[in-house]
């Protein structure tokens, strides 16, 4: 008892011997906590390092099977080229100059055709989706354009615009904008009625709701609407090529197609998978910040 009476007379006494000890026991639990969650963040870090490296597998297994069977005698490899015959192309073609004169080209069309689509996609994707009238208004035009094909648009943007770059680019433009209107819309639409009803119980104005809730609950299906218009302007753009352009990599794919070259209009292929994928990489990376503060379960595609 009278030991009892000490600890707390002691304790009553110094109240920050108190104090300290159990902030010392919190400093130590969250010491704990973060060292349990480390090797929980390397593990995760080392396995998203081993899926890059993995997603290089199937195009390298293929490619040195292809290169077997050819050498092999299995195959004779002349309308379908071995990997080594590709490469050597690419090599070829780049040290010339020409790959980077039409890489160029060709990423610069869809550049500018993606940057007129999107914004065009995003505000009317907006508009439709945030406005029953408007949506009445513009989507059944919009869903019944949507559905003509990209060659049939051609002869009409030649006739309107001529054969030179405006054409191309209009095009391309064309083939961005119907996805991001559709995510757009779609993305607005689907909002959570109780996110919204939570914003008029705040008294929140139209601008607010607009930036505090909607805005971040559009954010993750807009990237996901511009990426796949970045994939359809990569698409469309080797149409816009094929209408008389002299530099690109789709005039590569007509030329090697005239001149009898399967090895050209393999890496002509190769060069435009490897700036799509480049493109979408360099999409992803930049939009990453504006949906970080996403908690899902696994990691978008």
């Amino acid at each position: 008892m009278p030991a009892f009476s000490k600890g707390v007379s002691s304790s009553a006494e110094n109240p920050n011997h108190f104090s300290a000890r159990h902030a010392g026991q919190a400093w130590s639990s969250h010491e704990g906590a973060a060292a349990l969650a480390a090797p929980a963040s390397t593990e995760k870090r080392r396995a998203f390092d081993w899926r890059l490296l993995l997603g290089f597998l199937l195009p390298i297994g293929v490619a040195l099977l292809w290169e077997a069977a050819v050498r092999l005698g299995l195959a004779q490899g002349r309308l379908v080229p071995p990997p080594s015959r590709i490469v050597a192309t690419l090599w070829g073609l780049a040290q010339t100059g020409e790959l980077w004169t039409h890489a160029w080209m060709t990423l610069w069309r869809v550049l500018v055709g993606f940057v007129i689509g999107a914004v065009a996609g995003i505000v009317l994707g907006a508009l439709s989706g945030s406005s029953k009238t408007i949506r009445h208004l513009l989507d059944p035009t919009l869903q019944a354009l949507r559905a003509i094909p990209s060659i049939a648009w051609v002869p009409l943007f030649i006739l309107w615009l001529g054969i030179f770059e405006a054409s191309k680019v209009a095009l391309i433009a064309v083939g961005v904008f119907f996805p991001v209107y559709l995510g757009i819309a779609g993305a607005i639409l689907s909002v959570d009625r109780k996110l919204v009803e939570v914003g008029h119980v705040f008294r929140l104005s139209r601008v607010q709701l607009a930036r505090r809730i909607l805005l971040p609950a559009v954010l993750p299906e807009a990237v996901i609407a511009l990426r796949s218009g970045l994939g359809l302007g990569f698409m469309f753009v080797v149409a816009a090529e094929f209408m008389g352009a002299s530099e690109g990599l789709g005039y590569l794919l007509v030329d090697g197609q005239q001149m009898g070259k399967p090895d050209q209009i393999l890496a002509a292929i190769i060069a435009f998978a490897l700036l799509g994928k480049i493109a979408d990489s360099l999409l992803v990376a930049g939009t990453k910040p504006l949906v970080r503060w996403q908690d899902t379960v696994r990691e978008r595609l």
